[in-house]
């Protein structure tokens, strides 16, 4: 991978109350922290171990929390602070803070455990091989990736954030832009008990060793067998 690349990572604190709260009504709200703490820690080591490029890991509400602190140690990361008051106004200050210089990036979050190391590659190589951008989307009708070549506000502007529209309102706005984009196969979050419960069912023969683990270790937290 080039020097000119990035991967960029939102992650929020593993506050109690304050992440998975969804999960929380069900399990708890400790337990759905710690179940947000290890989807982060999984996503970074997923990170880490198959890409080369710098990996920017952007921490709400900022970077002073423990937790962000000890990653960084962990994995070498470059800690920034995401700043907007809505998830679009974040991604574009972070696109538009890493690509002022050209370049490409790849921006996911930390609710996808199935998002693998090909995934990622699959996207920067879209990027390389001329597209302005790349998408994965998720099954509840946003995105889990997207990876920007230029940049424009309006990629993010007037976009109804949480709502089922974001991936094919992110894809019309593609298109009056008049850009080039590639859109990779669908995936899923974590966001309801019931999305993880479809994790920690599914077949473990298919799956990497280390899913395997974090599906463990969620199991404990969930308090199933």
């Amino acid at each position: 991978m080039g020097a000119r690349e990035r991967l960029i990572i939102f992650a929020k604190a593993p506050c109690p109350g304050q992440v998975k709260t969804r999960l929380g009504a069900c399990v708890g709200m400790p337990q759905a922290a710690r179940i947000h703490r290890l989807l982060t820690l999984h996503t970074l080591e997923t990170a880490s171990r198959h890409l080369t490029c710098p990996i920017e890991l952007w921490c709400a509400p900022g970077t002073q929390n423990r937790f962000f602190r000890a990653c960084r140690r962990r994995h070498a990361l470059t800690l920034r602070t995401q700043r907007g008051k809505d998830l679009g106004e974040r991604m574009a200050h972070a696109f538009a803070s890493t690509l002022e210089e050209g370049g490409r990036a790849v921006l996911i979050g930390t609710d996808c455990p199935l998002l693998e190391g090909a995934h990622l590659q699959q996207a920067f190589d879209s990027l390389t091989q001329g597209h302005d951008a790349v998408l994965t989307p998720a099954e509840d009708g946003g995105y889990v990736l997207i990876g920007l070549s230029r940049y424009s506000p309006r990629l993010f502007e007037d976009i109804p954030w949480g709502g089922a529209s974001v991936c094919q309102d992110t894809l019309l706005r593609l298109e009056s832009l008049r850009w080039r984009w590639r859109v990779l196969d669908r995936l899923w979050d974590i966001d309801t008990p019931r999305d993880l419960h479809r994790l920690l069912t599914l077949e473990s023969a298919s799956l990497s060793r280390r899913l395997r683990q974090l599906i463990a270790s969620l199991r404990a937290i969930a308090g199933q067998p």
